[in-house]
């Protein structure tokens, strides 16, 4: 008689289910209760009822964890398809992270006793094995980290994805940014949000009928479009993805704006125009890097005039945890960091800036996310077909973990309103803060 793999499982295991075996063993390497049930790939679960399962589909999902037993290899698991989540994956996250918000994972210190244990377990299931290819999604760049071809590749890896991709995710907008909610209304939408936002960043930097601005790292146009349409300036986009210049070209040419949209595939560090009236830059500053932030908020400074205002809209992290995290840095956003948002103002005032005010927005962000993950889950069978299965469960994970990492106040998102003051430290800017955004 030929024994099937799971047959195999539990007869080297002996009587004690597969689950059992692993609740137990996770247990022991946390240090804490099971937050979530367990189902294993021979039917069996073990954990609390009432929740979110965790659906370990085959031995593979565990070798991921034994070669990178942290936050990377439960990601690269889930994206392939060899872990999953039945009910509420936010919810599941939530749960592991409170162990952590809490104190409650206590890492016991194993005696080698232990860890011989452990691994026989391991072995005696299978697990114990060669490290799986990591799943074709992930960035694989090259090269020292942030210079302008890296930078250039690592645009290119998330953004160039693909314009209808992006289309079925966001607002009609295509803003790709935080939305300001000015409305708990339910008819209030993540449309009406970006609109407000890119009234609200227009405010702030005092656009006029015939003033310059310059819109760094301006994604599929929302803000260029918006500030020409609506305020009569006249924006130099700059973007590294050839896909975002695409897509905004055809749309400039469709709004009639050709001659007040100017959009460039161009590095900031490229820069050499008169300095502009105003600048913006949404959600950008992440992606420059530690190292050369002080590069780019010298160039903000350069491109702006005596009394210019910059609108800086960026996300932050605690000090401890800056970067953006293995899986936001291997699938999403590679080379990304987030820091303090102190930190950030002293960098800009470093550069020679004077920051005028701060706005957190990280409530909001939530509510974005929400209403992407909401549209990414409605159109999954497009998507599906669009990217594959695996870019699909990507950016399930992206939302969902994005989402709580704001909500749990693990990230945040702030607009910072700066400007470059005259020789004799004129602001050019009125009285108030109501005042500023009456002048819009």
């Amino acid at each position: 008689m030929t024994l099937s793999p799971d047959d195999r499982s539990r007869a080297v295991a002996g009587s004690t289910p597969i689950a059992n075996t692993l609740a137990e063993v996770v247990e022991r390497v946390l240090g804490a209760p099971l937050p979530i049930r367990l189902r294993a790939w021979d039917g069996s679960e073990a954990g609390p009822h009432g929740g979110p399962v965790g659906v370990i589909r085959s031995r593979r999902a565990l070798r991921r964890l034994l070669w990178d037993p942290n936050e990377l290899g439960l990601a690269r698991a889930y994206v392939s398809g060899d872990l999953d989540v039945e009910g509420d994956l936010g919810e599941a996250l939530a749960l592991f992270w409170e162990l952590t918000r809490e104190n409650k994972i206590s890492r016991p210190k194993l005696a080698l006793r232990d860890k011989a244990g452990l691994f026989a377990k391991a072995v005696r299931l299978g697990v114990v094995g060669p490290r799986p290819r990591p799943p074709a999604e992930e960035a694989r760049l090259s090269g020292q980290e942030h210079t302008k071809a890296r930078d250039r590749a690592a645009i290119a890896h998330h953004y160039d994805l693909s314009n209808a991709f992006y289309e079925r995710v966001l607002d009609p907008q295509m803003a790709y940014s935080c939305g300001y909610w000015t409305s708990a209304d339910p008819e209030y939408t993540v449309e009406d949000a970006q609109r407000d936002k890119l009234d609200l960043v227009c405010a702030k930097l005092g656009l006029r009928p015939g003033m310059r601005m310059l819109d760094a790292g301006c994604g599929w146009g929302s803000l260029s479009v918006h500030a020409a349409k609506y305020y009569g300036v006249h924006v130099t986009g700059i973007t590294l993805s050839k896909e975002q210049r695409k897509f905004i070209l055809d749309r400039v040419k469709a709004e009639g704006l050709t001659d007040q949209v100017e959009v460039r595939l161009q590095d900031y560090r490229e820069l050499d125009d008169p300095p502009f009236d105003a600048i913006g830059t949404l959600e950008m500053g992440e992606h420059v890097g530690a190292g050369n932030y002080p590069v780019y908020a010298a160039t903000l400074y350069r491109m702006l005039k005596p009394e210019g205002r910059l609108l800086l809209q960026q996300m932050s992290r605690g000090a401890v945890a800056q970067g953006g995290g293995a899986f936001i840095e291997t699938y999403i956003a590679p080379d990304m960091n987030m820091r303090p948002v102190g930190q950030t103002i002293d960098l800009l005032t470093d550069a020679g800036l004077e920051v005028r005010d701060v706005e957190a927005l990280r409530e909001h962000y939530v509510w974005t996310i929400e209403a992407w993950a909401r549209t990414l889950e409605r159109n999954r069978d497009e998507l599906v077909a669009l990217a594959g299965e695996q870019q699909f469960r990507v950016w399930r994970l992206y939302m969902v973990g994005s989402a709580g990492a704001f909500r749990e106040n693990r990230m945040g998102v702030d607009q910072i309103l700066a400007v470059r003051p005259t020789a004799t430290g004129s602001s050019g800017l009125p009285r108030t803060r109501a005042e500023l955004l009456e002048k819009a």
